[in-house]
C-alpha cells in the first residue's frame, strides 16, 4: 500500500528535519476488530474525537545506515516492546525511499496505557515524512499512511469529529478518515486517570484475541452500526443525553465482548468499577456526565462546559480538553 501512496513521488526533494505533532483521538464509537491485520483494515467504521495539545510531537532525519529511535529523550532498545512496530514501520517506508532515519518521539501523554498513544505517534510519524520529504500527500493519503502504523491513527490526522470508514477494496485505499463539519465548543472531555502503566495485552494483541474466542463478537458490527446512526444524529443536533448514552453503552458493549473471550480479556482495575458507579450515581443525582473506556484502565468522561466547575469539584485531578476551544 505505502508502494500505492509513495511510489511516483520525490523522495530525494528533502529539508534537513522534519516535524509534526499529531494529537490524540478519543473513540465514541469504538474500532475492534479487524479484516485484515497486516493493513490494519477496520471490520467497521468508528467515530472519535480529537484532543488538541495532547499527543505526540515527531522529529525525523536522514541517517546513513541504521534506524534510530529516540522516545522523550531516550534511546529505544531493541528488546523494548515499542521496537518492533515503530522499526517494522520504518522499514516500510525504506523499501521505497531507500532512506534510514533517525525518528524522535515526544509524548505528553501516557504511552501504551490506554490513552490512544499510538494514534498520535503513527500519525505524527506520517506528518513528520511528509514535512520531510516535502511530498504534499492529501490528508486522505496521510490518514492511510498513519492507519500502516495503527489502525486508530487514521483519525488522528484530522481535528474535530471523525469517521473512519471501514472501506471495502482489498487495498485499503478507501479506508480512511474524513472530518465531521459539526462545531460543539460547550462540548468537554475530561481525562480519567486510574493507572499510567503499560498494560499487559496490547490493544494489537486484545483485539485478535477477541475476535478469534468472543461469542459475542458476532454482534459487534450489528452494535456499530446502530450506534453510528445514533452518534452522527447526536453530533448534528447537539443531543447531548442521546451522545453520552451512546457512547457509554457503545464502550460496555466492547468491553463485554472482551470479557467473553477466551480466556477473558479485562482491561479494568477495582478503581475503573469503582469510578464508574460514582459517575452513574452522580448522575443519578442530576450531574450530566458520562463516560468512555478503550483499551486500558483509564476512563474519559464526557460533559459540558456549564457543568465543568460541578465535574472537577468531584474530580480535581481530571484534565479537562475543550476539542472546539473554551466557551466564554
Amino acid at each position: 500500500m505505502l508502494t500505492t501512496l509513495l511510489s511516483d513521488l520525490d523522495h530525494e526533494n528533502t529539508v534537513q528535519h522534519g516535524h509534526a505533532f499529531a494529537h490524540t483521538n478519543i473513540a465514541l464509537v469504538k474500532y475492534w476488530g479487524k479484516r485484515d491485520t497486516t493493513l490494519n483494515l477496520p471490520m467497521t467504521d468508528s467515530l472519535s474525537i480529537g484532543l488538541p495539545g495532547h499527543g505526540t510531537k515527531a522529529s525525523i532525519s536522514i541517517l546513513a545506515n541504521e534506524h534510530q529511535i529516540i522516545i522523550n529523550g531516550a534511546f529505544l532498545a531493541t528488546e523494548h516492546p515499542a521496537w518492533n512496530n515503530l522499526h517494522a514501520y520504518l522499514e516500510n517506508v525504506r523499501t521505497i525511499t531507500q532512506h534510514h532515519y533517525l525518528l524522535s518521539l515526544d509524548f505528553n501523554i501516557p504511552v501504551a496505557a490506554g490513552f490512544a498513544s499510538s494514534a498520535s505517534c503513527f500519525a505524527s510519524i506520517a506528518l513528520a515524512l511528509n514535512a520531510l520529504h516535502q511530498w504534499h500527500l492529501s490528508t486522505a493519503s496521510l490518514s492511510i499512511m498513519a492507519r500502516l502504523g495503527s489502525g486508530s491513527a487514521a483519525r488522528s490526522i484530522e481535528p474535530g469529529f471523525c469517521i473512519w470508514h471501514a472501506g471495502t477494496q482489498e487495498d485499503g485505499m478507501d479506508s480512511f478518515a474524513t472530518p465531521l463539519p459539526t462545531q460543539w465548543p460547550e462540548l468537554c472531555i475530561g481525562l480519567l486517570h486510574i493507572d499510567h502503566g503499560i498494560k499487559k495485552q496490547s490493544s494489537r494483541l486484545g483485539m485478535q484475541h477477541t475476535q478469534e474466542t468472543s461469542l459475542l463478537f458476532h454482534a459487534w458490527p450489528n452494535q456499530v452500526a446502530r450506534d453510528l446512526t445514533l452518534m452522527t444524529d447526536a453530533i448534528n443536533r447537539h443531543d447531548f443525553k442521546l451522545l453520552g448514552e451512546t457512547a457509554e453503552n457503545n464502550a460496555e458493549s466492547m468491553h463485554a465482548c472482551m470479557q467473553s473471550s477466551q480466556p477473558a480479556l479485562i482491561y479494568s482495575l477495582p478503581e475503573t468499577l469503582a469510578q464508574k458507579q460514582r459517575i452513574i450515581a452522580l448522575r443519578a443525582e442530576g450531574l450530566p456526565i458520562y463516560y468512555t473506556q478503550d483499551a486500558g484502565p483509564n476512563l474519559k468522561c464526557v460533559f459540558l462546559a456549564t457543568n465543568k466547575e460541578f465535574v472537577l469539584s468531584h474530580f480535581p485531578d481530571m484534565t479537562v480538553i475543550h476539542p472546539f476551544g473554551a466557551t466564554a
